[in-house]
């Protein structure tokens, strides 16, 4: 279990660098909604694939590693059900097409914030807390 958990511990710290930097781009003119969606697609995506124990394929697919954690009995906050719009930014940034969609940059600042604060809850679990034995 120990690789699962610096598996989890390394992912969160990606997801922890992309918020950051997504957070960090926001007031710099110039920066197109591409840019910045594509790192809080991928604070989001990293937040969620640190969840230890459940196994993932590497995909972008928001929507569908929610769901994953959902069948693996992984509570997912209410205030990300709607983050899978924000998939285009990784998929297509990546393979060269901008996203027609238009960012509402708050709320994937949000979106990343909230993921991150989740999976730290889950990896990085409180000392008066057990690290949970299971996923769920």
């Amino acid at each position: 279990m120990a690789d699962s958990y610096q598996l989890a511990g390394g992912l969160l710290g990606l997801a922890c660098d992309d918020e950051f930097m997504a957070r960090s781009l926001l007031p710099i003119e110039g920066v197109t909604d591409a840019g910045l969606g594509f790192h809080t697609q991928q604070a989001v995506e990293k937040a969620v694939l640190a969840l230890r124990g459940v196994e993932f394929p590497y995909t972008h697919d928001l929507d569908a590693l929610l769901e994953l954690c959902q069948v693996n009995d992984v509570c997912v906050p209410e205030d990300l059900a709607e983050v899978g719009c924000l998939s285009p930014f990784a998929v297509r940034l990546r393979y060269g097409t901008v996203p027609s969609t238009n960012l509402d940059r708050d709320r994937a600042l949000r979106w990343a914030d909230a993921a991150v604060k989740w999976a730290r809850g889950i990896v990085e679990p409180t000392d008066d807390a057990q690290a949970p034995a299971s996923s769920g």
